[in-house]
């Protein structure tokens, strides 16, 4: 039986395909333990703000109410710097190090519009992210029942990039603006790509993860002017990061309240569990929330798809630093990724299936020698 009569939803064979026994067989005890180390997840308290995390977020100020007062102050006429320090100080956030102070280009963008206009600035850049994903995506896929599959993964994938009460939440806008980068890429065709990998990066400094993964791989498959594109990006917002660090000490003192440090070391459980809260998967029991992020994971593995390994990679890039670097409540982290994140699930079938066949295959080379 070929990989071709084996296709269960893609046109193409996985990349498991072409593995020998062997490789299937590990390629089944790396899922195992996939699986194994996603259930610890279960020993993460919930994120969803009950209990604990309610009583430690009562008496202070939420980050959604700290960015409307620094956009309302704004509008009042005060610069974003004076504006964001007044606002923080009275929410008893730390304003030491710099990086604790957001950059201010959302800020900005939405004290310059009014409220009805972000938000559909905000949902029209969620609906072409959506498009541009589903266009990547179904073009792979055979028949209706796969592409509603599919359409069925994005929208869980993004819910909370469709909700107008997160319009000032700088990940919506960055993990938007990521998602989007990453299916518009294409080879020789980068220069829209590292465009918006800029913007994440003026929203939210950590969208600069996306911007070192998509430069390594340039680099590693030989496309020197998209590399440079990506490390050009990365230089200008070094330039710029050093203004914003320059600007936030002229507002700020020694008295200032210091952060608690991003070295929690929360372990692979918090990252799986904090992109099951970003997604319509925390409806589920996390049991089966935490699989199916494993499983979404392996299925990116899978697709035989440069698009399909970098999504794969970016998963594991920010799931490390959310495991060693992010508190508790900074599990928002996750909503980075989040907008295609579950799409790997629609790769799941012909992975397994060409892995099931890969791990049993018995074949044998015969060599008869004839002597005349």
């Amino acid at each position: 039986m070929t990989a071709r009569t084996r296709r269960v939803w893609t046109l193409a064979p996985s990349r498991f395909a072409v593995l020998s026994r062997g490789r299937a067989r590990l390629a089944w005890l790396a899922l195992l333990v996939l699986l194994l180390a996603s259930l610890t997840a279960l020993s993460v308290p919930s994120l969803t703000g009950d209990g604990d995390a309610a009583a430690r977020t009562a008496d202070r100020m939420t980050d959604i109410g700290l960015y409307e007062r620094v956009v309302a102050s704004m509008k009042g006429g005060d610069p974003y710097y004076v504006a964001a320090s007044d606002a923080m100080r009275a929410g008893g956030y730390p304003l030491h190090p710099f990086l604790t102070m957001r950059l201010p280009a959302l800020a900005a963008v939405e004290a310059a519009l009014p409220g009805w206009a972000s938000i559909g600035l905000l949902l029209a850049l969620a609906a072409l992210t959506a498009v541009a994903w589903a266009s990547r995506v179904g073009a792979t896929l055979t028949g209706l029942f796969p592409r509603a599959v599919m359409v069925l993964l994005l929208a869980a994938s993004m819910l909370a990039f469709f909700q107008p009460g997160l319009v000032l939440f700088h990940e919506v806008w960055a993990g938007l603006l990521v998602a989007l980068s990453l299916a518009l890429r294409r080879p020789g065709r980068a220069l829209e790509a590292i465009a918006l990998g800029f913007a994440a990066m003026l929203i939210r400094e950590t969208a600069a993860l996306y911007v070192v993964v998509m430069l390594i791989f340039a680099w590693g498959e030989d496309r020197r002017g998209e590399a440079l594109g990506w490390g050009v990006a990365l230089l200008l917002f070094g330039g710029v990061l050093g203004l914003h660090a320059h600007a936030v000490a002229g507002v700020t003192g020694p008295l200032d309240p210091h952060s608690a440090g991003w070295a929690a070391f929360n372990g692979p459980g918090f990252f799986v569990r904090a992109l099951v809260t970003a997604t319509a998967l925390q409806a589920l029991p996390i049991v089966a929330g935490a699989l199916l992020v494993a499983l979404a994971l392996f299925g990116w593995a899978s697709w035989d798809d440069p698009l399909g390994l970098r999504m794969f990679a970016l998963l594991i890039a920010y799931g490390t630093v959310i495991a060693l670097f992010a508190r508790l409540d900074n599990f928002y982290w996750a909503l980075m990724i989040a907008p295609a994140a579950l799409l790997g699930l629609v790769f799941l079938p012909d992975a397994l299936t060409d892995l099931w066949h890969r791990a049993l295959d018995r074949r044998r080379i015969t060599v008869t020698t004839v002597t005349p």
